[in-house]
């Protein structure tokens, strides 16, 4: 997730996986700069190429040092007091905590609180969002979001200027698969942009549409596409997957006919 505006991604982490991730970006990067390939990169190093592609997009280690991603748990509902209390007093005793909390419906265990604590999840300023969530809500229709859903996704699209370029290009790229006239000179623009904005996922992407781009013009310019017919082959092949072996030519034909 980008962190660059600091408010909305999980704080970057210090521990030994961030040493070993920052460490790895800068020997990418210092074979890169002495003109080595990417697959003689991923040779030297006994990396996957596809790693070493990771790396060399990202312009500063920090971008992929990854912070460890928390699972919703029984302490979550009790944060804002556990935040209060270790606010007023540092060395409150964490049996303390817990009677408290339990007073008010806790249920989880003593551990469960420990772990809580120790992981730093009661000072955090905001809750980590992960990536899937992020994408989700800048992604989705305003019409299938709630009102807090909303204001969210307002906030992270204003949170840099990064953010705000994304926000932009992915409502402007999802205007254009409604199939239009104009759609062709829409999506050279859409292009444009999003080389000169410093979104390099976004930017591998909008590559991957200019090497196809008869077949991606005729896709939102044109009423008619092969979607549907698409679909029903993958829905085939995936029948036939699951008799692999099992059944002959008759029971695949009545799947294919039920389905």
């Amino acid at each position: 997730m980008h962190r660059a505006g600091g408010k909305f991604g999980p704080p970057i982490s210090e521990g030994k996986r961030a040493a070993t991730t920052r460490e790895r970006w800068r020997q990418i990067h210092e074979l890169l700069d002495q003109g080595v390939g990417l697959l003689a990169c991923a040779r030297r190093l006994s990396v996957s190429l596809n790693t070493i592609k990771r790396y060399a997009r990202a312009t500063e280690p920090d971008r992929m040092v990854r912070a460890p991603v928390y699972r919703a748990c029984l302490v979550d509902a009790y944060r804002d007091h556990l935040r209060e209390r270790r606010t007023d007093d540092r060395a409150v005793p964490v049996t303390h905590l817990l009677a408290e909390i339990r007073e008010q419906g806790y249920t989880g265990s003593a551990n469960l609180l420990v772990r809580y604590i120790n992981q730093g999840r009661v000072e955090a300023d905001h809750a980590a969002l992960s990536s899937r969530k992020v994408t989700g809500l800048l992604t989705s229709h305003p019409d299938n979001l709630d009102d807090k859903q909303r204001a969210l996704r307002d906030q992270l699209a204003g949170a840099c200027p990064e953010m705000t370029a994304l926000a932009s290009q992915i409502r402007t790229f999802v205007a254009l698969l409604v199939a239009q006239e104009g759609n062709v000179d829409k999506l050279t623009g859409w292009i444009t942009r999003t080389r000169e904005a410093d979104l390099p996922f976004v930017r591998s992407f909008a590559t991957g549409l200019e090497r196809d781009r008869a077949a991606v013009d005729a896709a939102v310019t044109l009423p008619h596409h092969n979607g549907r017919t698409e679909g029903t082959n993958c829905k085939i092949k995936l029948l036939k997957r699951q008799r692999y072996g099992r059944a002959g030519h008759p029971l695949l034909r009545q799947l294919v006919l039920l389905n």
